[in-house]
């Protein structure tokens, strides 16, 4: 990296000298409540090898420019080091955290070096200010570490003199992950791009934790993967992770009430309910079907996708009776796992329909209702709570969209009640979203896409009371996986139909000059909405193991 300089906004104010309004700390709607008892959970520190961290909510502002302010950590625990500062966007309330950590008093005293070492010096990476002024400008610095040793983060001052030695810590480097660039920050008028980061490896197995700290390029980001790495936890037994008590107490604290389309045809039931009223397992080869015993202890477990079995709607009176679920005995499926090398708990809350309905594609102002295109059975859709193993408290929503979807920060959820948020799901698809609307799968610029319209309506599912949780694979025997969870096959049949011609016969009614476009566009969809197979249960996702996709 080279220095650069350039002009913009100094400290806190504006490029015409008026005060820049900074981002005010955001806080859950309520008081968290008190935990039950047991373990590292919510107790404000978390051991992970040779180091001890806490995480930092309260911060000093230091400098802010275009846009964004960045940070220090405030009311740091004596004995705890800072690792590097925060970077915020300004029109976004403060929702941040950074890492400090100390060095566990028991290995300091083996023969090995250091987990934490000083700075031997800093590089300045980017000013705003000439070399020769020193007022309102603001620096970034680069830790220089001591050799075996890596910064895990970069140092803000308001003026060019360099920072203290003090300032912050170097992590040696054996108990560090990698880290990739997650979200732009700011690029401050394309001389300096800030972003945040995460570990590169994450899902249960992933053992990188984020510090919370800035990267930030000079240059072109040539790659994903920042130069700075996170943490790294070293502890197998992943002591902050919540028990089977404390697990029952945040889902009944932050469980959220999922809303359905008020129109929704298709709505969710329990897979109890699912075989109870005559559901059916197929088998290649033979015709009939046999019915699925409760529980689904007659389905073939493990292994994997062969396609030789699959599940189906019954093939008697009840089929339309099945078809359209019951919401009475509609629950959650919770499955409950380590994120950021469990100083995080992922709830991910599986919700099942008996049946996806047709899709509904918009050209512009024009809307057309299909009749063949996203129709299957057996349809498993789910959001995922991330919550801090330090408190306990609320971080973030994941909302599946299809094929994709993305995290939203607790500061822009919508709470019904209490520290419940509101999951919509859409209509005929079951999508999820943090807010009502209409969603297009596809260009929202061009107005071109697949439908997703989600409203609040009478029909809704409490997830806090109605769930169960289904699988917890670092509580060991605590948690019986249902018998059905096993089925690694499909829960509807392949169709036969070519899905896509439906959406060719709209295309050819449009003018030529849109034609091409819309159908670009279509062409680019995931293989999901055209798929003719059967989908598959919550354990052949990539998420049961891996992190949500985004």
């Amino acid at each position: 990296m080279g220095l650069w300089s350039c002009f913009c906004c100094g400290d806190s104010l504006s490029a015409g000298g008026d005060p820049v309004r900074l981002p005010e700390p955001f806080q859950l709607p309520a008081p968290l409540p008190a935990w039950p008892q047991g373990g590292d959970f919510a107790k404000g520190t978390i051991c992970i090898g040779e180091l001890e961290v806490v995480n930092i909510t309260k911060f000093q502002n230091i400098w802010s420019c275009s846009g964004a302010t960045f940070y220090e950590p405030k009311e740091v625990p004596g004995g705890f080091h800072c690792l590097g500062h925060y970077a915020q966007q300004n029109d976004r309330p403060l929702q941040g955290s950074l890492l400090v950590a100390r060095e566990v008093a028991s290995y300091q005293l083996m023969n090995r070096e250091p987990a934490l070492e000083k700075p031997l010096d800093y590089t300045l990476v980017w000013t705003n200010a000439d070399l020769n002024e020193d007022g309102n400008s603001g620096c970034f610095w680069s830790p220089s570490p001591p050799k075996g040793y890596k910064a895990l983060g970069y140092v803000v001052t308001r003026g060019l003199k360099k920072p203290s030695l003090e300032a912050v810590r170097c992590v040696r480097h054996d108990l560090t992950d990698a880290c990739e660039n997650y979200r732009s920050v700011i690029n401050m008028e394309n001389s300096c791009q800030v972003w945040n980061t995460r570990p590169c490896h994450r899902g249960m197995a992933g053992r990188g934790i984020p510090v919370g700290a800035f990267f930030c390029e000079t240059g072109a980001v040539n790659s994903e993967e920042s130069s700075i790495p996170c943490l790294k936890n070293l502890d197998p037994k992943l002591r902050a992770m919540p028990n089977l008590d404390q697990i029952h107490a945040l889902i009944k604290h932050y469980g959220p009430t999922v809303f359905f389309h008020p129109q929704e045809t298709y709505l969710p039931s329990s897979v109890s309910w699912f075989f109870e009223n005559g559901a059916t397992l197929h088998q290649k080869g033979i015709k009939m079907g046999d019915t699925i015993l409760a529980g689904g202890s007659n389905l073939p477990a493990g292994g994997t996708n062969d396609h030789e079995y699959w599940i189906d709607l019954p093939d008697d009176d009840r089929n339309g009776y099945v078809k359209v679920g019951n919401l009475k005995s509609a629950e959650l499926y919770a499955h409950v796992k380590p994120a950021h090398g469990g100083t995080f708990t992922d709830i991910a809350m599986w919700v099942f329909c008996p049946f996806n309905g047709p899709a509904t594609i918009k050209i512009g102002f024009a809307s057309f209702a299909l009749q063949k295109v996203g129709r299957h059975t057996g349809d498993w859709e789910h959001f995922t709570l991330r919550i801090s193993n330090f408190s306990g408290e609320l971080s973030s929503i994941y909302f599946s969209e299809h094929s994709g979807g993305g995290w939203t920060d607790a500061c822009d959820l919508e709470f019904i009640s209490g520290n419940k948020a509101i999951v919509y799901s859409s209509r005929n698809g079951h999508a999820s979203y943090a807010h009502p609307g209409c969603y297009l799968q596809g260009s929202e610029k061009l107005g071109v896409g697949v439908r997703n319209d989600v409203a609040r309506s009478d029909l809704s599912v409490d997830s806090s009371t109605k769930y169960k949780i289904i699988s917890a694979e670092y509580l060991g025997n605590a948690v019986i996986e249902p018998c059905w969870l096993q089925y690694m096959r499909e829960w509807g049949p392949t169709v036969t139909y070519n899905s896509r011609s439906e959406v060719d016969t709209v295309l050819s009614f449009l003018p030529f000059f849109l034609r091409f476009t819309a159908e670009a566009i279509f062409d680019s969809l995931p293989v999901e909405l055209y798929e003719e197979e059967g989908p598959t249960g919550p354990k052949e996702k990539n998420n049961w193991e891996g992190d949500e996709r985004c």
